[in-house]
């Protein structure tokens, strides 16, 4: 079996090739090529925390793979997330690698939101607000300006101090200021694109901040909460990675659209599509340009079993890893 570190993951990441996998892979799951079961956890009621098991396989690229994540939303010397993806062969069942799956949750986190930002928000967008300053929002700071030339970038976050140490750390890798801002309302004002990337159980975004056309995305999940109020979802064109998953009860589905369902804001049917119909174009995307527009990511295991499979062809293309016998 290849074992390959976190380290060896980043390195053999490649977020645009990362992005157009992760594209392929929701395609595949909208027109029912892929095999992937919900989302099931061990719960840890002391510490409001879980360990999912994440199995999928994508014929398309032969990806069988599971993932192995605990949330533990606590954490503050360690991250939140912590994971293991292990590959197996897809004729015989071997399986063949293990490696680090934190590295890859984030990046292909960030890179389904860049894919839905690229597919929903306006092309003129140039002004881009991240919510949150952990893992996520940096890799959202990382993927989105692949997709549009944002000419302002903020940066808000719970603590005012950690927004600040981001910004001047993204200023290093984008190559352009970024602004911190002291509140989540002065950073969505008059944003195109919103990124929230947090574990807050209250909402993070709120409609009356948002301007016509705006795009949001939000991966944050929280079964005490949520991160984007109810009235977003009323009046914004909703793309999720599946609606199975997304309207599925935690620990599958979104807390976020259940309690938009549950105080009257929406209906099930008010999800518009899913991000890999856009893909095909089966589904339309943004019509109105004054629509506002909301991309919901609960996290599905195709796109973990796309980027893993990436990462172990180049890692073997490359020789990179360490092989061990069990």
């Amino acid at each position: 079996m290849l074992v390959l570190s976190r380290s060896d993951v980043e390195r053999l990441l490649d977020l645009d090739r990362l992005r157009e996998a992760v594209a392929e892979a929701m395609a595949d799951l909208s027109a029912g090529r892929a095999s992937m079961p919900s989302r099931i956890a061990a719960l840890v009621p002391e510490r409001d925390a879980l360990l999912a098991a994440m199995p999928a396989y994508l014929p398309s690229s032969g990806a069988l793979a599971t993932k192995l994540v605990s949330l533990f939303p606590r954490n503050s010397d360690r991250p939140t997330h912590q994971a293991v993806i292990v590959l197996f062969d897809a004729s015989n069942g071997s399986p063949v690698a293990l490696m680090d799956g934190e590295a890859i949750t984030a990046a292909r986190t960030a890179a389904g939101s860049a894919l839905a930002t690229d597919l929903l928000a306006r092309r003129d967008a140039d002004v881009l607000a991240v919510i949150g300053t952990g893992v996520q929002a940096r890799a959202h700071l990382r993927a989105m300006p692949r997709v549009r030339e944002f000419r302002e970038v903020r940066v808000a976050g719970h603590h005012v101090a950690k927004a600040h140490e981001l910004a001047t750390e993204a200023t290093e890798w984008l190559g352009k200021k970024v602004r911190a801002v002291e509140t989540y309302a002065d950073a969505i004002r008059d944003a195109d694109v919103v990124s929230a990337a947090t574990h807050s159980p209250e909402p993070v975004v709120r409609r009356e901040w948002l301007s016509e056309g705006t795009h949001v995305t939000s991966v944050g999940y929280n079964t005490a909460g949520r991160e984007v109020d109810g009235a977003t979802f009323r009046d914004a064109l909703l793309v999720v990675e599946s609606r199975g998953a997304a309207l599925a009860p935690p620990p599958a589905g979104s807390n976020d659209i259940a309690m938009a369902i549950a105080e009257g804001a929406m209906t099930p049917e008010h999800v518009h599509a899913e991000l890999g119909e856009l893909v095909s174009g089966s589904r339309p995307g943004r019509g109105d340009p004054a629509q506002i527009t909301l991309y919901k990511s609960v996290g599905v295991a195709v796109q973990d079993a796309a980027a893993a499979a990436m990462v172990l062809d180049a890692a073997r293309r490359s020789g990179v890893g360490r092989v061990i016998e069990i």
